[in-house]
């Protein structure tokens, strides 16, 4: 897959151990893999975030696991239940890959997608709003 990264990002992932390094750059693939007008940068001073019309998504080493902040307000389905925390989060929920543990790649994937349809559409925040009770 062809994208254009940032050499930053690049930096971030090059200095974690491989197995994180990998789980990172599968998330990476994934992310520009939902669209191709996704853009890469880093916020926080060292954090990788992926974005289009808004954040989609976030990484963040963490010493046992890889947290991958999705940008959704909550909204987006989780029918797989790859969701690990923040289910009730505001803002951003988790999903954590430990090492050795399978990406549900098509449910990420999806995720990311609808992320990316809900930011197009105005972003979650008026959606949520949108939405009646």
């Amino acid at each position: 897959m062809s994208y254009r990264e940032d050499p930053r990002v690049d930096e971030y992932i090059d200095e974690l151990p491989e197995w994180q390094q990998q789980i990172c750059r599968r998330v990476r693939d994934l992310a520009h893999a939902a669209d191709p007008e996704l853009d890469e940068t880093i916020k926080r001073t060292v954090q990788p975030y992926f974005v289009l019309q808004g954040n989609v998504c976030a990484l963040l080493a963490a010493r046992t696991h890889v947290n991958v902040f999705l940008y959704d307000g909550a909204i987006v389905p989780d029918p797989d239940g790859i969701i690990t925390a923040g289910h009730h989060n505001k803002t951003a929920r988790t999903v954590s890959f430990r090492e050795g543990e399978p990406i549900n790649e098509p449910a990420l994937l999806a995720m990311f997608r609808q992320i990316i349809a809900n930011n197009r559409a105005g972003g979650w925040r008026k959606l949520k709003n949108a939405a009646p009770s």
